[in-house]
């Protein structure tokens, strides 16, 4: 696709925000056909279907926050001159075509075409068959914006394909694709790394740890845990797992406290076998998998460690690469911690509910990455670029 001026994006993304507005009962009407057609058994997907006038206005705010954004396409990252006279400039630049495979989630079809769109990108949405008839009225929403401006609906294209159909698009693409970003469980991400032959930009599962440190502030610990887990079970940054080090005092009685704590939340505690020896009632981990695991469920592990050290080995080898937290009152450690935890996001004393692109500052994301490479963390519009060097000549040859 073309590149466009600023004036023209922001332009689609104003109208954008006049129909979303106009259109908001048609919007929530379709979404009730997608939420009554789901059969509910997976509570955290069906969370995240649910569209309602707060989703509408989440929707507005995203499109509108982009729209002020700065244009992060032709930005100069560097600019030399060379003792032979040419002059090098490296630019930002779109991708060209990306690819997004979500579930559930009609409030993406916004947010990661407002965001592809005003980064210059063409972008294909893969909706979960659940979102069906919500996506349809949101794609046909974008058209309206876009030939209402003058540009063609390519721009933003819903993908219609069953599950074969769209591994024979990721293996051999119909048309230019240059990113794809899978956004969803463990099944749907190995399924596009297996398939695609383009680039892939991985949006990791949570299963997020928590560590409460010997100089910890209990209160503290005890308010974040009950945050973390509870205040949003299907977010991909709400917390699975807490390691209590040994050496807390009255680490028994505060064990115990915690398990009351949660259960008035009502999670389901599940327990090492060295926290089994204190809360003896509890559903003791049956293999090592469970330690792997993203619940999106009202359920938590608590397991004991000896130290720091094996705090970090244990969320190193079993986390999703999300995010981390430490409860402590010692910097020091703190810092240590979150050196060597290798997490998109770690955190002191905070809860991991905060690994969001709009709590982070970065305002409406694509998704969260996992991946090191090209960024890691929150996707927002100044990570949906490339880069790409200008060089300006006088006839200069090699010799």
């Amino acid at each position: 696709m073309k590149l466009l001026n600023t004036e023209i994006k922001n332009n689609v993304l104003k109208s954008m925000l006049q129909i979303l507005e106009r259109e908001r009962k048609t919007i929530i009407t379709a979404n009730k056909k997608d939420l009554e057609a789901f059969q509910r058994e997976d509570q955290a997907l069906y969370d995240r279907l649910i569209v309602n006038d707060k989703k509408v206005d989440e929707m507005i705010a995203a499109v509108k926050a982009v729209m002020l954004q700065d244009d992060p396409v032709g930005r100069e990252i560097t600019n030399r001159t060379l003792p032979n006279k040419l002059n090098i400039v490296n630019t930002t630049a779109p991708f060209g075509t990306i690819l997004i495979i979500y579930e559930s989630r009609p409030d993406v079809t916004i947010e990661a075409a407002v965001l592809a769109f005003k980064a210059n990108n063409k972008i294909l949405l893969k909706g979960g068959k659940e979102a069906l008839n919500s996506n349809l009225v949101l794609e046909k929403l974008w058209h309206e914006a876009l030939q209402e401006n003058g540009l063609s609906k390519d721009w933003i294209k819903l993908l219609h394909l069953k599950r074969e159909e769209t591994q024979e698009f990721l293996k051999n693409p119909t048309e230019p694709l240059d990113l794809i970003v899978p956004r969803g469980g463990e099944r749907l991400i190995n399924f596009v790394k297996t398939h695609a032959t383009c680039a892939v930009l991985i949006s990791g599962r949570g299963n997020n740890f928590l560590y409460i440190s010997e100089h910890a502030d209990w209160g503290k610990a005890v308010n974040v845990i009950i945050n973390a887990k509870t205040h949003k079970i299907s977010g991909c940054n709400a917390l699975d797992k807490v390691l209590i080090d040994k050496n807390l005092p009255q680490y028994d009685t505060k064990v115990k406290m915690l398990q009351e704590k949660l259960e008035q939340h009502n999670v389901e505690v599940v327990v090492d076998q060295k926290i089994a020896t204190i809360l003896t009632d509890k559903e003791v981990i049956a293999n090592e998998e469970v330690w792997y695991e993203e619940f999106l469920a009202l359920k938590i592990v608590i397991g004991q460690v000896d130290s720091l050290d094996e705090a970090i080995e244990t969320i190193n080898k079993y986390s999703g690469k999300h995010s981390a937290s430490i409860i402590t009152e010692d910097k020091t450690e703190a810092l240590n911690f979150m050196h060597n935890v290798d997490s998109a996001a770690v955190y002191h004393n905070a809860s991991t509910r905060f690994t969001d692109g709009g709590q982070m500052g970065v305002g409406a994301e694509l998704a969260i990455s996992t991946d090191k490479l090209h960024h890691r963390g929150p996707l927002g519009l100044n990570q949906l670029v490339t880069n790409k060097y200008y060089i300006y000549g006088d006839g200069q040859v090699r010799v």
